[in-house]
């Protein structure tokens, strides 16, 4: 079956305090969106990556990105919100397949996520990866909170994963500020999502001290290497 992965970078991440979008920040010589591409591809040798770049990176994309250009790897524009991002991906999507759409510094994303994601879609047209919530959680409500039980509380992660007969359909509605992820769009559109298992160290980078967790956990991978 065909499989794309739609990479999503179109951001620029302004919490990082950096001068330059986080997706091109390098980890031990390397942009962090390099080692979340090698990743699907080494997944799956056949596999379609979409990246999805603010349009100023556009052009020099390999370069930046320290790759030779591959006919597998298509670049488009990001937009106004992640939604409208995913958005222009999936229009290069011409086949049924089973679709990966992914935040591009989510660098840590491994080969056995990857393939769970992969099976469950085959199985049940969607697969959203989460992980169970650690810390206590309370809801507040106005001045007043209540504690609830965290084994309910799911934090949700990417590659979510879908055939495309469930996927492309459901992004062909109208945006709403709702749509927080794949998932959102999907149940919108009045299909089920599934979740799977996720990965504590599927870490997204957002804010500067997850560049040193990164860091540090390449270090840890490398000498149990």
């Amino acid at each position: 079956m065909k499989k794309y992965a739609v990479i999503v970078a179109a951001g620029s991440g302004q919490r990082m305090n950096s001068k330059i979008p986080k997706q091109f920040i390098q980890i031990k010589g390397k942009p962090v969106l390099w080692y979340t591409i090698q990743a699907f591809l080494y997944a799956f040798p056949d596999i379609e990556i979409i990246l999805v770049l603010p349009e100023e990176y556009q052009a020099n994309a390999f370069k930046l990105l320290h790759i030779p250009f591959n006919p597998r790897i298509h670049v488009t524009n990001g937009g106004a919100t992640r939604f409208h991002s995913v958005q222009n991906g999936l229009r290069l999507i011409q086949e049924h397949g089973v679709v990966f759409i992914h935040d591009g510094v989510r660098c840590l994303v491994s080969n056995e996520l990857i393939n769970r994601c992969y099976n469950q879609a085959l199985k049940s047209g969607s697969a959203i990866p989460a992980v169970t919530a650690n810390d206590s959680i309370r809801i507040q409500d106005g001045n007043t909170s209540r504690s609830i039980n965290r084994n309910n509380v799911k934090i949700i992660q990417t590659p979510q994963t879908f055939l495309t007969e469930i996927l492309l359909p459901a992004f062909e509605q109208d945006y709403d500020t709702s749509f927080t992820d794949e998932a959102s769009v999907v149940e919108a559109a009045g299909k089920k999502v599934h979740l799977v298992e996720g990965e504590y160290s599927n870490i997204k980078i957002t804010q500067p001290v997850d560049l040193l967790i990164i860091e540090k956990m390449f270090e840890e991978m490398e000498l149990e290497a």
